[in-house]
């Protein structure tokens, strides 16, 4: 059912032409949270993939290159009660990572705009580029959420449906080979994180 859900028509129709005919899923997860869920940090899921000084803006005339795009398939109705992702409007563009002080605000904002709640019925889908400043929100008690997600990308950008250490394209004597953190990392043995699994 997830595979026909990640398929659907509809979602590829908006995200093909932002990504490619040739784009992929490189990650796929089910999310429930439990009933009172207490939110999380603002963050990204990848990016910024165009990383630029604070204060530099993105020229409007250049239109933003999207790499990788986050979709929330709502298996129940998530109104605000239950605690939705909240969305940044426009910090996808700002080049920045979300301000390590600002992690835990609520009220954070990106030129003048705050955050956005996804709500949603049950089969809606909601779809934010994922350098976008993002997080999930606290759930009122006995209230949660329940969705699908999968994050699309570039033909590029690799698959992480499971962790490096378990697919890769490294024989076992350069497995070997890589004897320091830094060494694993660059020959692409990563620790697990957000994408992966």
């Amino acid at each position: 059912m997830a595979q026909k859900a990640i398929a659907a028509p509809r979602l590829l129709e908006v995200i093909e032409p932002l990504l490619g005919e040739d784009c992929h899923v490189i990650a796929n997860t089910t999310w429930r949270n439990v009933a009172g869920h207490r939110g999380g940090p603002w963050h990204t899921d990848a990016g910024p993939h165009v990383p630029r000084p604070e204060g530099v803006p993105w020229p409007d005339a250049i239109p933003y290159p999207v790499f990788a795009i986050g979709v929330h398939i709502f298996l129940e109705d998530c109104p605000a009660e239950a605690g939705p992702t909240a969305v940044v409007p426009g910090s996808h563009r700002s080049g920045q990572a979300v301000p390590r002080e600002r992690a835990e605000d609520e009220t954070l904002a990106y030129e003048g705009r705050g955050p956005v709640l996804l709500t949603a019925k049950a089969g809606d889908a909601a779809l934010f580029v994922s350098d976008a400043w993002h997080r999930g929100t606290p759930a009122q008690a006995g209230r949660r959420r329940f969705f699908l997600q999968a994050h699309y990308a570039r033909r590029d950008i690799a698959q992480r449906l499971v962790p490096t250490a378990e697919v890769n394209q490294l024989s076992a004597e350069a497995v070997a080979r890589a004897g320091s953190e830094r060494e694993r990392r660059l020959v692409g043995l990563h620790p697990v994180r957000f994408y992966d699994g």
